[in-house]
């Protein structure tokens, strides 16, 4: 078998075998079958999350046609759809999703269960619309867990890092399609976004914030709006300060802006603006590492302060960093669970022993806001710590061994993570 590595290239796959099942039948005879099995999404992550030394499973084939209840309100996809998908056609029935990620290339299930998010003061993660998931059980029961019937249970299992059963269908909260405009502003201060962090983030339905630390203004200030019927094309000539961009931009100074969405204040669909990247694009810069921390939305400014303490240490191996906010969730296991969020992400050079080396230096400085990391993305923080920041930790395992009794999800990552093994 050829190696098998994610979507960056920084990580090769050690299982001994790849399955891709086209029924779930099949999915359901291969999980009892299997004595150690992890679930392969989009390969997007860029850590050891869903790798497995022996059997993994890719979920590619398992991407039927979506279905919509209008009535509830929901739509229900197979697990190896990815976003891009399921937006167009959702669009085409006059139905959105709440919010996105940058990415829209990402698979609906494979980012639910590590809580991937968008941007927004009032909006969850991806993970807080599911209202029903539909998975195979480790030996090979096909189960139901739905928000409406399981309560705790069920948001144990939302976010479920790939270790409480194999999602094979997951249930969605929609609601009617809108437009959404893009305006960017550059060279906004730090010292101004310390100062004004709460009104900047709530310019728009979703605003992200780029800058690389190294001089004292951003680089970019993405404010994504919602279009009300009738509502004027005006815009703020600038924001505190940030003047208006005359062209588009890649979040990636020096990068072309042609797998970008459409900036500029021109209004589209939401699936067309809510992402930074177009779906028939390169996603990002792929030549990239990436790590991601949340910390309390209301400690927002100093958290801001302390990343700026370093920028010269950050400064050889980033190349953009981005602010995002995220509303607080009852999901166990995710970063915004139980506190409105700011969630600092990095894009780092491809230098894995430098990135290393640097990230408990950032970890140190954003450890007194008890920052969480992204499940999906590289980080150094130790199960002690996890267990501590991650309130709800005890109680997944618990749930983990109730579902999985004999570990058979569970891998290496899991292991270490949420067990503290060596």
């Amino acid at each position: 078998m050829a190696a098998l590595q994610n979507w960056a290239g920084n990580y090769t796959y050690s299982a001994a075998r790849v399955h891709r099942p086209a029924t779930v039948a099949e999915l359901q005879e291969l999980v009892a079958g299997s004595r150690k099995l992890r679930v392969l999404g989009s390969r997007h992550s860029f850590n050891a999350i869903a790798d497995t030394p022996e059997d993994l499973v890719s979920l590619e084939r398992l991407q039927g046609p979506p279905v919509l209840d209008r009535g509830r309100r929901t739509v229900t996809v197979e697990a190896g759809v990815r976003y891009g998908e399921l937006c167009r056609w959702l669009d085409a029935e006059g139905f959105a999703l709440h919010n996105l990620a940058s990415l829209p290339h990402i698979s609906v299930a494979g980012a639910c269960a590590t809580a991937t998010h968008g941007s927004g003061d009032r909006n969850g993660n991806l993970a807080t619309a599911v209202a029903a998931l539909e998975l195979v059980s480790p030996d090979g029961e096909l189960i139901v867990l739905s928000r409406e019937a399981d309560g705790e249970l069920f948001r144990g299992a939302v976010v479920g890092l790939g270790s409480v059963g194999v999602v094979t269908r997951v249930s969605l909260d929609v609601e009617p399609a809108y437009a959404v405009r893009q305006t960017m502003y550059e060279g906004l201060a730090l010292d101004r976004l310390e100062a004004h962090f709460d009104a900047i983030m709530a310019r728009g339905y979703s605003v992200s914030v780029f800058t690389d630390w190294r001089v004292a203004r951003t680089t970019q200030v993405l404010v994504k709006r919602r279009v009300a019927p009738g509502e004027s094309g005006e815009v703020e000539p600038e924001l505190f300060g940030a003047g208006l961009a005359t062209a588009r931009r890649h979040p990636i100074v020096g990068l072309p802006a042609d797998n970008c969405t459409e900036q500029l204040d021109i209004p589209g669909p939401w699936h067309e603006r809510l992402p930074h990247f177009r779906l028939e694009f390169t996603p990002s810069a792929g030549e990239e590492l990436q790590s991601e921390y949340f910390v309390p939305r209301a400690r927002a400014a100093e958290a801001i302060r302390a990343m700026r303490g370093i920028d010269d240490a950050l400064a050889p191996q980033l190349q953009i960093s981005e602010l995002r906010t995220i509303a607080a969730d009852n999901l166990w296991m995710s970063p915004a669970y139980g506190r409105d969020t700011l969630g600092i992400h990095f894009t780092w050079v491809k230098d894995w022993p430098a990135v290393r080396a640097l990230l408990p230096l950032v970890e140190e400085r954003l450890a007194p806001f008890g920052a969480r990391p992204h499940w999906g993305k590289l980080f150094a923080v130790g199960p002690a710590e996890l267990a501590a920041r991650f309130e709800r930790l005890g109680d997944f395992r618990a749930l983990l061994a109730r579902f999985d009794p004999q570990g058979k999800l569970r891998n290496p990552f899991v292991e270490a993570c949420l067990f503290g093994a060596r």
